[in-house]
């Protein structure tokens, strides 16, 4: 089976390293596409796949073709490898904001599609990711669509009508923590802690943090009262945060990424 990538970026990375590491598919049935040769030559060393300038190269040779590109160039990627895409080749796309409809029009004929919301973690082998597929996709490449998408972290197959919250949710919202991050970093450095100590903190709280709601099962409110003693410290910046909205400003967050993504 020979798996095409139109665009070769983190993304791309991504998920090209998950399949390897799951012996997927060997590095020699890829073809990757990239506009600079310097990307192209980055990627080849990296993982010994097989690179090129030409779209229409990778859409005529793969089974499998994902469409890699932000959502701004994938009309005009389309328009370049409709032509040369096989009628059995199933076209995956993780560009936000352009629906199963919107794809298959651009194509302007029958394609079997389907389409996913990664996100960055993905690039660590933690990434998640929502599924959704159109009526040409058949049971066995549904299978094959979730099983590519949980070789760099977790998928689950959603209706469309979900995927534009799944972006915001899980898609965008590695930016929001990676911010909290960061001030609490910068809180710790402060209070006299070393820059890269207080990252490493920090970053280690939320990790753990979101291991122990995953694992645990428990409401993250009971969580959040387990680490608050009556009287304590905690609690007490727990009313800061209400007081300074913090859950009505990442819902306002979260909302506004919603809204965008249906105008792209």
């Amino acid at each position: 089976m020979k798996i095409g990538f139109i665009g070769l970026g983190n993304m791309a990375r991504a998920i090209i390293g998950g399949m390897l590491r799951k012996e997927m598919v060997r590095p020699e049935d890829i073809i990757g596409t990239a506009k600079t040769q310097e990307t192209r030559e980055k990627m080849a060393a990296e993982f010994g796949i097989v690179t090129s300038g030409k779209n229409a190269d990778a859409a005529a040779q793969a089974d499998v073709l994902v469409l890699a590109v932000k959502p701004q160039f994938l009309e005009e990627v389309i328009g370049e490898i409709k032509d040369a895409a096989r009628p059995d080749t199933l076209i995956i796309s993780i560009a936000a904001g352009k629906s199963l409809q919107w794809l298959e029009e651009a194509f302007g004929k029958s394609v079997k599609l389907v389409r996913c919301m990664p996100n960055t973690p993905a690039l660590v082998g933690e990434g998640c990711t929502g599924v959704c597929v159109n009526a040409e996709v058949s049971e066995e490449e549904k299978k094959y669509s979730i099983g590519l998408m949980e070789s760099f972290g977790k998928a689950s197959l959603i209706p469309e009508r979900l995927i534009d919250a799944v972006g915001a949710v899980s898609g965008s919202s590695p930016a929001y923590v990676f911010m909290f991050i960061e001030a609490m970093a910068d809180a710790g450095v402060a209070a006299g802690m070393p820059r890269a100590q207080a990252y490493e903190f920090a970053a280690q709280a939320v990790y753990g943090s979101a291991k122990l709601a995953l694992e645990s099962g428990k409401h993250p409110g009971e969580l959040k009262d387990m680490v608050c003693s009556p009287g304590g410290t905690t609690i007490q910046g727990v009313r800061v945060l209400e007081e300074r909205g913090m859950r009505g400003a990442v819902m306002a967050a979260l909302a506004a990424c919603v809204e965008k993504t249906k105008r792209l």
